[in-house]
């Protein structure tokens, strides 16, 4: 049975309201989907595929086709368990009153409004010479990567 157009509208509501009052829970709940039982179907039977090629190719003397059942099976746990790719489903900015999603402010631009001075981007340099820095901002007072 469908929702009716007034429960769709408050669950619309409500939905907008947790986005905007706890982002990160938001976040959590949309990203936790459950995975496809086709995908499981699919791995199923390409593990047994596999089996079956694995099965033949000893009761031949065939290693070739041994080593391929092999493969298709490892294939298939691996497609199984493997991460589905994702698309960008959960909260895509921040709900403004009106209802529209607004695109989040970017932290570079947040310090340049707040005052400091921009910094590289965190990319620049290797590992080591960026915990040098951020231990010398430290040092010095200037810690505002929190």
């Amino acid at each position: 049975m469908p929702l009716s157009e007034y429960e769709q509208r408050v669950l619309e509501q409500m939905e907008r309201e947790l986005t905007s009052d706890d982002p990160r829970l938001a976040t959590t709940l949309k990203s936790t989907t459950p995975r496809s039982s086709v995908r499981y179907v699919i791995a199923g039977i390409g593990l047994v595929v596999g089996l079956l090629a694995l099965v033949i190719g000893a009761a031949q003397s065939l290693p070739w086709v041994g080593v391929s059942g092999f493969v298709v099976m490892f294939a298939a746990v691996a497609y199984a368990f493997a991460q589905p790719k994702e698309t960008p489903s959960g909260p895509q900015g921040i709900v403004t009153e009106e209802g529209a999603v607004r695109k989040p402010v970017a932290g570079g631009q947040r310090r340049r409004a707040s005052g400091h001075a921009s910094k590289p981007s965190k990319s620049s340099g290797s590992f080591m010479q960026r915990l040098e820095e951020r231990w010398e901002r430290r040092s010095r007072g200037d810690d505002t990567d929190r």
